[in-house]
C-alpha cells in the first residue's frame, strides 16, 4: 500500500497573507552554491607560478657595484639606465623579474631606491643588472 495515497490527491495549499513564489525564484533556491567559499581562488594562488630570486656572483655584485657609483655620480644629469630587478610577491615565497628603462631622477639614501621621473622606484637590493644607457645632455650617436 501507498504510504501517501490519502494527500497525493490533494491540493497545493494557499495563503491569503502569502502569495505563491515565482518559479523562477523557486528554481533559484536548487541552484548551485559553493560549499567552501575561496576554495577555487586558493587552488589558483597555489598554482600560480613564482621565480626564485637569483643570488648574485660575487663578480657580478662588484660590477653592478661599480655601475651603481657611477650612476651616482651622474645623478645631476638625470641619466638613462636600463635595470633589471627582482619583485618579491606578496602572497607566496619568490616573485617574478621586470626591465625598467628610463631616467632616473635621484637616490632615496633612506629608502635605498632609484627613483625614476616617472615615479617608479626599485630597491637597490632587488636590482640584478644596471646599465646606464646614456644621459639626456650627451648628444646620441646617429645609427
Amino acid at each position: 500500500m501507498d504510504d501517501y495515497s490519502d494527500i497525493i490527491a490533494l491540493s497545493r495549499p494557499q495563503y491569503d497573507d502569502l502569495p505563491p513564489m515565482p518559479v523562477s525564484d523557486r528554481a533559484a533556491q536548487f541552484s548551485p552554491f559553493a560549499a567552501l567559499v575561496g576554495y577555487d581562488d586558493a587552488v589558483d594562488e597555489t598554482a600560480r607560478l613564482t621565480d626564485s630570486k637569483y643570488e648574485l656572483t660575487e663578480d657580478e655584485e662588484n660590477e653592478l657595484n661599480a655601475e651603481l657609483g657611477r650612476l651616482l655620480e651622474m645623478l645631476g644629469e638625470c641619466p638613462e639606465v636600463r635595470a633589471a630587478y627582482f619583485i618579491p610577491d606578496d602572497k607566496k615565497a619568490g616573485g617574478r623579474y621586470a626591465d625598467k628603462t628610463g631616467n632616473v631622477r635621484t637616490f632615496d639614501s633612506y629608502t635605498k631606491e632609484l627613483v625614476f621621473t616617472d615615479g617608479v622606484r626599485i630597491a637597490v637590493s632587488e636590482i640584478c643588472k644596471l646599465t646606464i644607457t646614456g644621459c639626456p645632455d650627451e648628444p646620441r650617436e646617429e645609427e
